[in-house]
């Protein structure tokens, strides 16, 4: 039970410096947004498959709890948002590292740089910021890693804090190893940039087909009222109608998880 009340809390701030980046938090003004978009979606589902209000207004409590369902897209989102950053982040850590700072130096030396390449609200910058925060404590660099590597979620921050450790623990040329590592993590990212930029296309183009059947029956319901009014005042026409929605709804929940390639 707590748990699920939990689940629908809403945050005045959707970030801090220690967030983690697995439980995504809505804004007031995300979820303000997002409960538009689903009274709208409901106001044009009603009209096109049903030209009722009764089906809009029985619908309408499901449109304040749609924000809620999309935590986990947002949450997603976020962290590949995070893992470009953190591939940006790596790449001015390595050039730090071979002007020869020390790893507390070349992170603090990084933060300029991140907030010039992104804000100081970056959610990268923050996390520096407490890793620099955390050398001032005395606490390993290791650990600090190790916590934002759990925090992430992410498969590219775990391995670099893995091998840091390791490379810390062992002795060895740790600065080679980060680099080395840091060069390896940075292409493997940029290839996943790269497909989901490829992808892009074709996202774009499933959201416009996502529009066709509505344009499609509107157009028909303007030119040609007659020719769809069975579908609106009879029992098997709204039996159709809702049958065309659900399959509908069907392809595009297919359409989506076609398009969600994970790379």
């Amino acid at each position: 039970m707590v748990r699920s009340f939990r689940s629908l809390r809403i945050s005045s701030r959707s970030r801090s410096s220690s967030t983690d980046y697995n439980d995504y938090v809505l804004t007031p003004g995300e979820y303000v947004r997002l409960s538009g978009m689903a009274i709208l979606a409901d106001a044009l589902i009603a009209y096109t498959f049903y030209q009722s209000r009764m089906v809009f207004f029985v619908a309408l409590p499901l449109c304040f709890l749609y924000p809620f369902s999309c935590r986990k897209a947002l949450c997603a989102r976020r962290r590949q948002l995070l893992l470009s950053q953190f591939k940006e982040a790596l790449a001015i850590l390595s050039s730090f590292l071979s002007a020869g700072y020390s790893t507390e130096n070349a992170f603090r030396a990084s933060i300029p740089e991140l907030e010039h390449l992104f804000s100081k609200d970056a959610m990268i910058v923050q996390e520096f910021e407490q890793l620099v925060h955390g050398f001032t404590l005395h606490t390993p660099v290791e650990v600090l890693l190790s916590d934002f590597a759990y925090r992430s979620g992410l498969e590219d921050v775990t391995n670099f804090a893995e091998v840091f450790a390791v490379a810390k623990r062992n002795g060895g040329p740790l600065v080679k190893i980060i680099q080395h590592t840091a060069a390896v993590i940075r292409d493997k990212v940029q290839i996943s940039e790269e497909i989901l930029t490829m992808n892009a296309a074709k996202r774009y183009e499933q959201r416009v087909m996502n529009l066709v059947p509505f344009l499609i029956i509107l157009y028909m319901n303007f030119s040609s009222p007659e020719f769809f009014q069975t579908l609106y005042t009879t029992l098997l026409g709204r039996i159709t109608m809702t049958l065309c929605l659900l399959v509908y709804a069907f392809s595009l929940w297919l359409s989506g998880r076609i398009m969600s390639i994970e790379v």
